[in-house]
């Protein structure tokens, strides 16, 4: 990467590591079309950037107007998929309350938002644990398809990978690779014993591990800027995790990828609606500019204009008024002293266009046709009109939570084992479920009332509205069901033991 660079991607040194481990790379077949997501995200490339010759041929730069549509898709999937309210419950309430405390403090929610809105765009994201073994503190960091390297996959899912980033030691800039490998506990696999001299050592070495079997390993390897092994203080060539369960987790958007057959890679959600992204931005610039050029033009005449000398003996008129082109001089003219000129805009029949592309946008990327629907801004509608009107949404935000409570889960159960790993005392979590919030786009108060309706006709259990609505566990559910006074599900709630949820509010609908 050039050091001006300001995007990073997986440097040829570190790339040339892996293949001498014996690995091949799906990210090369698949980096072209990551590449071209990502100036769509960022609004860059030709389309935005370009040249044109004017009547006498003189060439000169052009620059399109944008709204950066490609981004806006991705950040509304964000929205709608993950918020503070997103809630993560285990069968043991115990295992449940811990993690409410440190997503609480880790502040995961808000990261793992973003993780969604850059896989969304680049088909491709990530989790992966990060473990300070001196600290005694687990975090999860976030990646995109552009430092994901898969290592071992199938149609299952990937179950190896590696995690390229940039990272900064004694002030200089270092190219840190992670690979997160599943083998026996007894297996032993250094990446310092691999050597340019000679790679294939290594790999053969690393493939004659027993990989169906043991914990989860992170390998860390550290290059400096000339692809030269550096080994920085302080971190862990190899590291056990103690987790049986992958200690990342892959966010792809429930998308197919068209674009190259039996990849782990996922494919962006706007990747077959680029034409729609190029009508937004068209009708966009061409709006504006219909409002830059129709400006009123002024034309004087030289009687209202003063004259000076320009030194060279010359006489130059004055400038007279704002210069930005909208006063004109008339040369050698005394008549009509002042005339106005007015274009007549068309921005009406371009906003209809600025609409329908709009409208094509929305439809093509998953959230239906009136979604990003012009002609209601400023209308607030509840959330059982939304469903009612906008089948295609739910069907697609189920159609993507079902894909990000795989990946939500199995990076919870990761984060418990190797918390467990470094003394945390956690019994096992049993069950993990995500309850995503949707109140947004379907009506959960009126949900939440069917199912009271339902208690109280005896076809629901208490603790099961608890169970459900409130993220505990069934002992927990039990218990608080069985106190006097919680006859009614939805009263008598003192908390809620859901990771991430917020409490206040969801005893609030749950009163409703």
């Amino acid at each position: 990467m050039d050091a001006h660079d300001n995007e990073y991607w997986v440097p040829e040194h570190v790339r040339a590591w892996l293949r001498g481990l014996g690995f091949s790379l799906p990210l090369e077949d698949m980096e072209p079309h990551i590449r071209a997501w990502d100036r769509w995200m960022r609004a860059l490339g030709d389309f935005y950037d370009y040249r044109d010759t004017d009547g006498v041929g003189r060439v000169y730069e052009v620059h399109r107007r944008s709204i950066h549509p490609a981004m806006r898709v991705c950040r509304e999937w964000g929205s709608l998929l993950l918020n503070d309210r997103t809630q993560v419950a285990c069968a043991e309430q115990a295992c449940t309350d811990w993690l409410a405390a440190w997503m609480a403090r880790t502040g995961f929610l808000a990261s793992a938002q973003e993780c969604v809105v850059r896989a969304f765009g680049l088909g491709t994201g990530a989790w992966a644990l990060w473990v300070d073994a001196g600290a005694g503190e687990v975090r999860v960091r976030r990646y995109d398809a552009r430092m994901v390297v898969p290592l071992t996959w199938d149609e299952e899912g990937v179950t190896e990978c590696a995690f390229v980033t940039r990272a900064f030691w004694r002030g200089r800039a270092v190219d840190q690779v992670q690979l997160h490998l599943k083998g026996a506990a007894d297996a032993f696999f250094s990446p310092s014993e691999s050597s340019a001299s000679d790679p294939l050592s290594a790999g053969s070495s690393r493939l004659t591990d027993d990989a169906g079997e043991g914990t989860y390993r992170i390998v860390t390897a550290c290059f400096d800027r000339d692809g030269n092994r550096v080994e920085p203080e302080g971190v862990c060539l190899v590291y056990d995790t103690g987790s049986a369960w992958p200690t990342f987790a892959i966010v792809r958007p429930a998308v197919d990828n068209t674009r190259v057959d039996m990849s782990p890679y996922g494919q962006s959600v706007f990747a077959d609606a680029v034409d729609a992204i190029q009508a937004v931005d068209l009708c966009y610039d061409a709006m504006m500019s219909e409002i830059d050029n129709g400006k009123m033009r002024v034309f004087l005449s030289d009687v209202m204009f003063d004259v000076e000398r320009d030194g060279k003996g010359g006489r130059v008129s004055i400038p007279f008024g704002k210069a930005d082109c909208t006063v004109f001089r008339k040369v050698m003219s005394t008549e009509d002293t002042i005339h106005e000129f007015a274009p007549t805009l068309r921005t009406e029949a371009q906003a209809r266009a600025f609409r329908v592309a709009l409208q094509t946008l929305g439809d093509l990327c998953g959230f239906g046709i009136n979604y990003f629907d012009l002609e209601n801004v400023g209308y607030v509608k509840t959330a059982t009109e939304v469903s009612a009107d906008n089948s295609a949404l739910m069907r697609n935000i189920r159609r993507h939570e079902r894909a990000l409570e795989g990946a939500i889960a199995g990076i919870c159960r990761a984060l418990m084992a190797a918390e467990r790993r470094l003394g945390v005392e956690l019994p096992d979590e049993g069950l993990v479920r995500v309850t995503f919030d949707d109140s947004i786009i379907t009506d959960t108060t009126a949900e939440k009332r069917q199912d009271m309706d339902e208690v109280a006709a005896g076809l629901l259990e208490p603790w099961e509205y608890r169970a459900k609505w409130h993220g505990e566990d069934e002992a927990t559910a039990r218990k608080g069901a069985a106190r006097p006074g919680t006859g009614d599900a939805g009263r008598g709630r003192e908390g809620s033991g859901s990771a991430g949820a917020a409490g206040a509010e969801a005893r609030a609908a749950g009163r409703a």
